[in-house]
């Protein structure tokens, strides 16, 4: 079935070929600042059927399937996941009752039983799960792409709370993103397309500090991948980004200036 899957896969690129549309922007590879990846991710800009970011936002963090980690994306453990990708953040501090928001569009070109699945978790310090943010999975319809199927139910809630599957523009309804790689406008069955963007928000219960963390596996084979965009999280309505550290040459300055003010102190008290 694999190498039937993947000669399929090969087959619809060389014929969609002529018909590709051009990319809008090319993603950026690698985890930015402060953050740690496993597999393929990055940041990009809205491209394809992933269209304009809620709340104004421009730009997104993305893992994706697409020459993804063997393991990579594994949240269940449940024997057929096989590569994928996760992204998890910087600590950040909260105090109980902070709201954490973020926004996330789940896209896969996958299908007919091949459950690729996404999901979002918050992690304690000591990298221990406090909740589960979302899931999302390929099935086809009428069952629901957000949460997803048989899957553990999310901590958080979702806006909105479920969403079956929506066609992509490209072959038989597949997704058009840059970051599925050659898959982008593919679809191998009943079950490709996308979210959509959809809000995810939990209100901290324990003052602390704390990881986000995201992910997408494969499911049954490595053929016809699936990703994840993910944009503006924050915390209490602050972004969640890496503090920048000083330079040694800026921390000599601030040393400097520190000795500056006490001698000038120690000038007036005289």
């Amino acid at each position: 079935m694999t190498a039937l899957r993947t000669m399929t896969a090969t087959l619809a690129l060389m014929g969609g070929l002529a018909l590709a549309p051009a990319a809008e922007a090319a993603p950026s590879y690698g985890a930015p600042a402060g953050w740690t990846g496993i597999g393929t991710v990055g940041t990009g800009t809205p491209n394809g059927d992933v269209g304009t970011i809620p709340a104004g936002h421009t730009q997104y963090l993305f893992v994706t399937t697409d020459e993804g980690a063997d393991g990579g994306g594994n949240l269940l453990s449940l024997g057929d996941e096989t590569n994928g990708s996760t992204l998890t953040s910087p600590l950040f501090a909260a105090n109980a009752g902070d709201a954490l928001e973020f926004y996330f569009n789940y896209v896969t070109s996958d299908g007919a039983g091949f459950a690729d699945y996404a999901w979002a978790r918050l992690l304690d310090a000591s990298g221990d799960e406090v909740a589960l943010l979302f899931t999302a999975r390929t099935v086809p319809a009428p069952d629901n792409i957000v949460p997803g199927t048989g899957m553990p139910s999310p901590d958080a809630t979702l806006d909105p709370a479920t969403v079956p599957i929506v066609l992509g523009t490209g072959n038989d309804g597949g997704p058009v993103w840059d970051e599925l790689g050659s898959d982008s406008g593919s679809c191998f069955d009943d079950g490709c397309g996308l979210s959509g963007w959809v809000k995810s928000s939990y209100t901290i219960v324990t003052a602390g500090t704390y990881r986000l963390q995201f992910g997408v596996t494969n499911w049954g084979d490595t053929a016809y991948q699936s990703g994840l965009a993910i944009a503006g999280a924050t915390i209490a309505g602050d972004p969640i980004d890496p503090q920048p550290v000083p330079e040694p040459a800026s921390l000599a300055l601030f040393g400097l200036g520190l000795l500056g003010l006490g001698l000038a102190a120690r000038r007036r008290r005289a």
